[in-house]
């Protein structure tokens, strides 16, 4: 008597590779947008630490609101912020006026909408 070998058919195998396509094909748009989320945040997180050291700037120097400073005045091992801030999707930074917000050169960009705003105390209008 010959002995049959257990194997998969084509079938089995065809149904595991389509079960795996649905799968991938539900995550990973899941996954790519989770990841662009985590890139808005951390721009947004560095436009707020830019801010801070702006107005840390401002306070030491008794600069008025129209100034603007430099990197050069915020970044460094004595200065408000220990390296420069490095946008995750490679824009770039503008500090702008101690009254104005800090801007990412990525943030008018649809697929990338990142921007630094303060509310208000309290979250008022």
């Amino acid at each position: 008597m010959i002995a049959r070998q257990k194997a998969f058919t084509l079938v089995e195998i065809m149904i595991v590779v389509a079960i795996l396509g649905i799968i991938i094909a539900i995550a990973l748009p899941t996954f790519f947008r989770s990841r662009e989320l985590s890139r808005m945040r951390a721009c947004q997180e560095n436009q707020s630490k830019i801010d801070g050291a702006k107005e840390n700037w401002a306070l030491d120097t008794r600069a008025p609101a129209t100034a603007t400073p430099d990197w050069s005045d915020l970044v460094g091992a004595s200065n408000f912020i220990r390296r420069t801030p490095v946008c995750p999707a490679s824009g770039t930074y503008v500090i702008g006026a101690v009254s104005a917000d800090p801007s990412c050169s990525l943030s008018n960009q649809a697929e990338f909408p990142h921007t630094f705003a303060i509310s208000p105390p309290g979250g008022g209008t």
